[in-house]
């Protein structure tokens, strides 16, 4: 597979996901629908690496890279799922729209990727502007919402730790295997959990939520994660991150239009100041020279 077609179903995906994700807990809850997509995916993942004959490494490295990016697999997307019943879907995609920049901040002062430079913290400055924007959307969207934005955003924070750590680690697997290895890392977690909190089966599941439970196992943990472990292997981790820099109007697009989600002219403020602080951030010089040679 070529990297930019690997980016390209990256982008699709997470830009499906939120929705996806909102209409997986109708009916069933939350709890249940985040748990059987992991363990569906968990299958799957698990089918795949039979049928191409894969061998699953268990060095050393690779079982500290399983335990990243299941981690990271359980902690983000349990914050996401329990969010997503407080805030439209396609806000979540907007507040993950500053991985980029967590990613890169965290890859920084990890990885040693590239310092800050004066067009990088304005791109943070920028970003954090409209984030604050968004949370001030909260009091229109109803008492919950601040905890929906509050949980979604400590999940792009877990999320972005699990890419750096994966990366820090640099196993050098097959995107397959991490994918397999972080599933099958995070699916006890998921079982532990919804034990907890009283495993009870839902008596009825609706059709769409089903359906969007069966697209997030295979779609959005497999072949999502697949594709993003594959790229993160072949980039540095904050340029997979830009992948954000397109998934949230495509989200807000998708929530408004099968969800009938009102998006308030504040939120499309906030995410015009979260695209802008990202285009600053990764492009600043660049930009800088072509605003000078068009003046």
């Amino acid at each position: 597979m070529s990297v930019p077609a690997a980016y390209l179903g990256i982008i699709i995906i997470w830009s499906t996901t939120p929705l996806a994700i909102k209409w997986s807990g109708d009916g069933a809850g939350f709890l249940f629908g985040v748990t059987a997509r992991m363990l569906i995916g968990a299958a799957v993942s698990t089918l795949l690496v039979f049928l191409l004959s894969r061998r699953i490494p268990l060095h050393r490295e690779a079982r500290w890279t399983y335990a990243a990016a299941g981690l990271g697999i359980y902690g983000a997307m349990m914050c996401v799922y329990w969010g997503s019943q407080f805030i439209p879907s396609g806000l979540i995609s907007v507040i993950f729209g500053l991985t980029p920049i967590v990613t890169g901040v965290l890859a920084s002062l990890f990885l040693h990727e590239r310092g800050f430079t004066p067009s990088k913290i304005t791109g943070i400055v920028i970003g954090m502007a409209g984030l604050v924007i968004i949370f001030g959307t909260g009091i229109k969207l109803g008492e919950n919402a601040f905890y929906g934005i509050a949980a979604t955003l400590l999940s792009m924070l877990i999320h972005s730790i699990s890419t750096v750590w994966v990366k820090s680690i640099s196993a050098r697997l097959p995107a397959l295997a991490v994918v397999n290895g972080g599933l099958l890392a995070a699916a006890p977690l998921y079982l532990i959990t919804w034990w907890l909190f009283g495993g009870a089966w839902p008596e009825t599941i609706p059709v769409h939520a089903a359906a969007s439970i069966g697209y997030l196992a295979v779609f959005g943990s497999v072949f999502g994660f697949f594709m993003f472990y594959y790229v993160l292997k072949h980039i540095d981790a904050s340029r997979v991150a830009l992948v954000t820099l397109i998934t949230p109007v495509l989200a807000l697009l998708l929530g408004q239009s099968l969800n009938h989600e009102v998006i308030e002219p504040v939120v499309w403020l906030g995410t015009c100041c979260i695209l802008l602080g990202m285009s600053i951030y990764q492009w600043g010089p660049r930009l800088r020279r072509l605003a000078l040679q068009r003046g």
